[in-house]
């Protein structure tokens, strides 16, 4: 595809830490922090002024869709915006709170796993041409995904053969299939529900829920750029190694536990690369086929130099040349530093209050936050980007038209409802506008709803 929209679907994690004893359940913890998005949504599952959708998860997780993004500055800035709108409603949660007596703090927590072993997930979203295979890509695609968690995992510390290990990372322990249509119960490395919010005879919906949620913006980079590049040598229908892997779930856990690389993968031919191999091969064929393609995005060359200098990283064990680019290597940085500083083991309490720390969301208190203030991790777009972000929908895409919709309709006070292709006037004649295309940026029927919301009923 020459353009191609993409998604980032975000779970955070939610804490309440009471400071007079006064505990919260996480429902009501997550009530008091939907509170101002009820009180004028209506609901808690709404779409933002910005084109992303904003909603409460299964388990009293707050969950932040971003809008269609077709470049990937523009999906890591509304990425970023997500965070700034959920620290927004923490801070009015916490002055609602206090008028009702309760004297606390509201976390989030932009990770994968909480204290239970419970996991929620990070969800990329990529936009495919209906006319490639399925079965073909998936194939294709998770011995990718299986590896990819050496470049972008957010490192986590597991009970490993009864010692506290870090490893590359937190979601890998956590699924249970190769592909389904389960996102939950059976959690799979591709959701296949095909809601492709689009024409369903021209597009589909790629759904990886396989992958770490992302505090580094250049790990996202990665993570999406990379994967990006993978699906773009998949559709072109040319052949590469067969890389299907025997068992995709077992190998997903032990190139998870194993931090040297060496970790042999059995495919289904039968033959035993390691995991580094196969990411070397991957890397070599990717950019064999740039070589006659051709870059598409000017960040093409920052990906693949970063991709070969991760690899690199990992089998030569220097995470020095990475520790300001990816998550797992800031974090292992951070973590062994301290325990070395304070003779402490990896199954310190201490060190696990650490791990968890770095991924609060806050940038007062958010330990990657404050290592990238200290220009100790590095950055793809600008403060002013993600600003903007918050209250600015992409305007290369359909979240245009959403958004302007959206503000309109809270601008009349009018009732409406929308989702990612329909929307709705619901006090008057004018029926619903169904917009199927992800690349639209205008749509005079949309026009034609906000005058009716605009004239007297």
């Amino acid at each position: 595809m020459d353009r191609r929209i993409f998604g980032i679907e975000t779970e955070y994690g939610l804490s309440y830490v009471p400071l007079d004893g006064r505990r919260l359940t996480p429902e009501d913890a997550a009530r008091h922090l939907f509170k101002p998005v009820v009180d004028w949504g209506r609901s808690s599952n709404v779409f933002l002024g910005n084109g992303s959708r904003l909603y409460l998860d299964v388990g009293s997780h707050p969950e932040y869709a971003t809008a269609e993004c077709d470049q990937l500055p523009q999906l890591i800035a509304h990425d970023r915006a997500g965070e700034a709108i959920l620290l927004d409603l923490v801070e009015q949660a916490e002055e609602d709170l206090a008028d009702a007596g309760h004297q606390g703090k509201l976390y989030l927590f932009k990770n994968n796993v909480d204290s239970a072993g419970n996991s929620y997930g990070c969800h990329e979203n990529y936009m495919i041409s209906r006319r490639t295979e399925f079965k073909r890509l998936a194939d294709m695609l998770i011995p990718f995904l299986v590896t990819r968690q050496m470049l972008t995992g957010a490192g986590h510390l597991v009970e490993v053969d009864g010692q506290t290990r870090f490893v590359f990372s937190q979601r890998a322990d956590h699924v249970w299939e190769g592909v389904s249509s389960a996102t939950t119960r059976s959690r799979p490395i591709i959701n296949t529900r095909d809601e492709p919010h689009a024409d369903a005879e021209l597009y589909r919906r790629l759904h990886v829920i396989v992958g770490d949620s992302s505090m580094s913006e250049t790990t996202q980079l990665l993570k999406v750029g990379a994967t990006d590049l993978v699906l773009r040598m998949i559709e072109s229908g040319e052949i590469y190694h067969d890389l299907r892997l025997e068992n995709p779930i077992r190998s997903i856990r032990q190139v998870s536990h194993d931090f040297t690389g060496q970790t042999v993968v059995r495919l289904m031919g039968g033959d035993e690369p390691t995991a580094l191999q196969i990411q070397w091969q991957l890397l070599e064929t990717v950019q064999n086929f740039l070589d006659r393609h051709g870059a598409h995005h000017e960040l093409v060359p920052r990906i693949m130099e970063l991709w070969e200098r991760t690899l690199t990283a990992v089998q030569e064990q220097d995470f020095s040349l990475i520790d300001t680019d990816i998550d797992w290597a800031i974090k292992h940085k951070l973590l062994t530093g301290y325990a070395a500083k304070h003779n402490l083991g990896m199954d310190s309490h201490r060190i696990a209050q650490l791990n968890l720390t770095y991924h609060d969301i806050d940038p007062a208190r958010g330990l990657f936050h404050l290592l990238a203030k200290r220009g100790m991790a590095s950055t793809v777009v600008s403060n002013e980007q993600i600003r903007h972000a918050v209250n600015h929908p992409p305007q290369t895409t359909r979240a245009a038209i959403r958004a302007k919709f959206v503000n309109a309709a809270r601008a009349t006070g009018r009732r409406y409802s929308t989702d990612w292709v329909h929307m709705k006037y619901e006090e008057g004649p004018g029926g619903v506008v169904l917009c199927k295309d992800p690349f639209a940026t205008e749509d005079p029927r949309v026009d034609e709803l906000i005058e009716l919301m605009r004239q007297p009923v």
